[in-house]
This record gives C-alpha cells, sequence and structure tokens, in this order.
C-alpha cells in the first residue's frame, strides 16, 4: 500500500536556489514542449511524443540551453510527460487546451524518483534528495523512517517549500471496527459550515474575525499591487526601483496572504472531520452537491468557493476508509430540506429565507438545516463511497 505523506521543508539558501532553478527549467520545458506541438498542430503535421520530445531536448535543445543540464534528468522527463498527459486530455475532450504555465502561479512540480540506494532516505529531521543533498524537516518525526520511499515531489507556495513523499507502507494493519450502530447525517451550508443530525453544529470560518482580518489585508495589498501596475503601464511612469523589485515584493505579500488564508481554512476542514471521527459512527451520509451549478450565483459563489465542499469530501473519504466507516452520499436531488425528519410529509415550497422548518401535516418545528441533516441519516436510497 503506497501512503503520501506532505510537509514543510526547512533548505538552505543555496538549496533555495537550486530548488527554484529547477522548477524554471521543469516550466520552460513544459512550456516548449507545449509551443512545438502547438506549432505542428497549426502546420498539419503529427503530434510528438514526450520520449521523442526528451531525446530532442537532450541531444539539441540543451546545446542551445546549457543550463537545462542543471536540474535532474527525471524531473526534465516528468515535466514533459505532464505536458504530454495535458495534450492527449485535450485531444480526448476530457479538459481544454493545455495553456502556457506562468512562473507567478506557481504551478511546477519537481519530481524526485528513487533511483539509487542514497536517494531519498528519510531520517527523524532530514531527508536526502536528489540533486539536493540532505534538506532539514520542519516537522520532525512524520515521514516514517522505516517504509520504503518509492518518489518525492517538491512544490513552492509563497516563499514556503513543501515536499510530498510517497512511502510503501504495510498493509497488516486492520481497519478499526465500531460497535455502534447509530450513524450521523451532515448537511452543508454557508450560514453554518456542517450541521450534524445529532445536534452538533460547526460555524462557518469565513465568518470569524481571524478570516475577516486577512482578507481585509488581502485586499490592502492588491490594491497597492494594482497601484504599481497601474503607474507603470497607463501613465508612463517609471517605478522606484528599474528591475520591478518593489512589485515582486508585493506579489510576496499578496502571494503570503493567500497561503494563509488557504491553510486556515484548511486545518478548520481537518479539525471537523476530526470531531466527526470521534463520534464514532457506523455510517456517515452527505449530500451530492452540484457545486458547479452553485457556483453560477454571481451572489454566493465566493462563499461557496471559500468553504471548501469537496476538499472536505475527500479528508471525509480517506478518513472513512481508514476506520472502516461507511461513507454514504445521497442523490442531489433527495429533498433532505423539504422533508419533515419526523412523520415524512414533503413540503412543496420551501424559500431559502426560511431557517425555521415547520411541518404542515404534524407541525413538527425545527432548525432547517438539523432538520435535512436528520433526514440525510435516515435516507433509504444511497451510495456507499467506502
Amino acid at each position: 500500500m503506497l501512503k503520501a505523506y506532505k510537509t514543510e521543508l526547512n533548505p538552505t539558501p543555496e538549496q533555495i536556489t537550486k530548488i527554484v532553478q529547477s522548477m524554471g527549467i521543469c516550466r520552460f520545458l513544459y512550456n516548449q514542449y507545449l509551443g512545438y506541438n502547438f506549432a505542428r498542430y497549426e502546420q498539419g503535421e503529427t503530434f510528438i511524443s514526450g520520449y521523442d520530445f526528451d531525446k530532442y531536448v537532450n541531444h539539441e535543445l540543451s546545446k542551445q540551453y546549457p543550463w537545462i543540464k542543471i536540474c535532474g534528468s527525471k524531473a526534465r522527463k516528468k515535466a514533459i510527460m505532464n505536458a504530454e498527459t495535458a495534450f492527449k486530455r485535450f485531444f480526448k475532450g476530457q479538459s481544454r487546451r493545455p495553456r502556457f504555465k506562468k512562473k507567478k502561479n506557481q504551478d511546477v512540480k519537481v519530481y524526485f524518483p528513487k533511483n539509487n540506494k542514497g536517494d531519498l532516505i528519510v531520517e527523524r529531521h532530514r531527508i536526502k534528495i536528489p540533486t539536493l543533498g540532505w534538506v532539514r524537516l520542519k516537522e520532525k518525526g512524520y515521514i516514517p523512517t522505516t517504509g520504503k520511499v518509492k518518489s518525492c515531489t517538491l512544490t513552492q507556495q509563497a516563499d514556503r517549500f513543501y515536499i510530498s513523499v510517497l512511502v510503501e507502507v504495510s498493509t497488516s494493519e486492520s481497519k478499526e471496527k465500531h460497535s455502534y450502530v447509530e450513524g450521523i447525517g451532515m448537511d452543508l451550508g454557508i450560514k453554518h459550515f456542517a450541521v450534524l443530525s445529532n445536534g452538533q453544529v460547526f460555524k462557518n470560518i469565513n465568518r470569524s474575525s481571524a478570516i475577516k482580518r486577512t482578507e481585509k489585508r488581502l485586499k490592502r495589498e492588491q490594491r497597492a499591487l494594482s497601484r504599481k501596475y497601474e503607474f507603470r503601464k497607463k501613465r508612463g511612469e517609471t517605478t522606484a526601483t528599474k528591475s520591478g523589485s518593489n512589485i515582486r515584493k508585493n506579489i510576496l505579500r499578496v502571494q503570503k496572504l493567500h497561503a494563509r488564508l488557504a491553510r486556515m481554512r484548511e486545518a478548520y476542514r481537518a479539525f471537523v472531520v476530526s470531531m466527526i471521527a470521534k463520534a464514532k459512527p457506523s455510517y456517515i451520509t452527505i449530500e451530492k452537491l452540484n457545486v458547479q451549478g452553485m457556483m453560477k450565483n454571481r451572489h454566493l459563489s465566493k462563499s461557496i468557493a471559500d468553504q471548501g465542499f469537496y476538499d472536505l469530501k475527500m479528508k471525509l473519504l480517506n478518513m472513512c476508509t481508514k476506520l472502516g466507516i461507511e461513507l454514504r452520499e445521497v442523490n442531489p436531488f433527495y429533498p433532505s430540506s423539504k422533508l419533515c425528519s419526523s412523520c415524512g410529509h414533503k413540503k412543496e415550497k420551501l424559500s431559502l429565507s426560511e431557517r425555521i422548518f415547520q411541518c404542515e401535516s404534524c407541525g413538527h418545528t425545527l432548525d432547517r438545516d438539523l432538520n435535512a441533516a436528520m433526514n440525510l441519516m435516515q435516507a433509504k436510497e444511497y451510495v456507499v463511497l467506502t
């Protein structure tokens, strides 16, 4: 069984320089492969594979740009093969036309497989990466030192560097079974992040003072960055530093605030999943949400995107697989909010402003979200995800 462990690195300045150079080379080769095939595609020529382009890089392009050799050969080839995969998905109609990668997006990864015995050796506080040597870890003891490491991937987020290590672990550990028979229904929303059928409510973290304060700082930095671009482009003024170092510093401040917001939201979702796991239910029932359709509402699109419903679902899936809990998913058209959790009567009209559900048949009165969570727990038709 393969398991991934992601943690933050604490590299030296020399190692940071080499990591950034390797990411730049991988981005350059990715864009070169796209540009080369775009030109062939417009001329009506056949599509060139990643293996053939890798030979072209090694024999011809590396002579024109000798600095390509700074990056490891496996990392270069992985970037080319990723570009080939993007093209294949485009031709199959599975994704849109691949686009060139930009430096500011920081979406380029550096891949290192284990080719030699001396590669990817893990100790408590450090890991040995090919072409980089021993690199310190910020979180000590997280990556297991006894497992067999297969590969690793380096990523950058703002001014931080992370490593994802793929480790082969033993499958002898059996899933933990619970003797509890009662399950949990989970209703997701915007007013409250999640409402459980047992009455537990998780607030929307995006309404907290910490998130609002960070978003206010982000807005201020974005306006400052916008002004710098406006001075340089429209008014014809020159920046104080001709190299544009002030703009780069402002971009870094914006990136750090975006990363901080993402970490705060992800940590809260992990907290919600851990609290659900402590309840030890026999099953968890959630509703399949049409997030793409919900995002079309321009008034609620930002609030929905900030909640991260898909990430929560993946965390729930991993937790349920690990603990042996059954994760159920009901149809998106299941009327969880309109059904009475007491008698089962369906209310035909229920506006979004009605936060208290009142049954027209039995008179049962309950909070709207709690009523939906109880209906999800009692659902008879569902799909088992674990």
